[in-house]
């Protein structure tokens, strides 16, 4: 399988997905730019994080405009892997490809501080590899990561099981106050309804190294990997969960 990062002008995040793949699990990457449509036949596209075109109108809505970002809704609508991190999930929610909108922050301030999210699902090859219930730990940087949708917009995403990350404390329960940004229900990552389209606020690509003060966000890109390495025609058997001990 192999990985596409996008560059948009204000990305941040993009040499930092791009290190977890070639340098953290030696696995190939390249970076695709905003103003080329062409994917280079890559089998999962990187919607990085940052302020694509400084987030003006608000975040992801010129992004969205991008030439790389019609192929990319082309790709995804084919059944192609996406997967949108923070400034990237609000380019999927700004193209369609996702429910929903993304509100200033509850504070109405920047948040950057470590979270916890639960896996509350393993339907999608971003996850393949963890366990349900599973708490993982990461950091955030946004201001728009209030994420909203109507009641039976939510409803929809909870009864097929496509809300896949929650904020949570760290015995699980997602109370209030493990949730930073005032997003509904606690809601910190989303797919779509084929499972091939992830979005989500918390930065995995962050979290890859010990020394980084986490490597929980490993779990979902070994997930990602085993998900092309069963692509592939490895029997399932040799992608296996990936255990963390749990950090405070």
């Amino acid at each position: 399988m192999r990985v596409g990062v996008v560059t948009f002008p204000g990305s941040n995040c993009d040499y930092d997905a791009y290190a977890a793949f070639r340098h953290v699990l030696d696995y190939p990457v390249e970076f695709l730019w905003h103003g080329d449509a062409d994917l280079h036949n890559v089998d999962c596209v990187i919607l990085p994080g940052g302020f694509a075109f400084g987030d003006y109108l608000r975040a992801g809505a010129i992004a969205r405009f991008s030439p790389v970002m019609r192929s990319v809704i082309a790709f995804a609508e084919t059944g192609g892997l996406v997967w949108g991190i923070c400034n990237g999930f609000q380019v999927l929610l700004e193209a369609g490809l996702l429910p929903g909108a993304m509100r200033r922050n509850a504070s109405m301030r920047f948040a950057c501080q470590w979270v916890r999210i639960k896996v509350e699902s393993t339907q999608t090859p971003f996850l393949l590899g963890c366990r349900k219930g599973q708490i993982l730990r990461m950091p955030i940087a946004h201001a728009e990561g209030n994420y909203f949708a109507d009641e039976d917009v939510l409803d929809e995403l909870e009864d097929s099981g496509r809300v896949v990350l929650r904020y949570v404390r760290a015995d699980g329960t997602p109370d209030p106050r493990a949730n930073p940004n005032g997003s509904r229900r606690n809601i910190a990552g989303i797919i779509n309804a084929q499972g091939n389209v992830l979005g989500m606020m918390p930065h995995p690509e962050r979290a890859v190294e010990r020394i980084l003060g986490s490597d929980d966000g490993l779990a979902m890109f070994h997930s990602l990997v085993g998900a092309g390495v069963v692509a592939s025609g490895v029997p399932t058997q040799t992608v296996k969960p990936v255990e963390r001990r749990a950090q405070v």
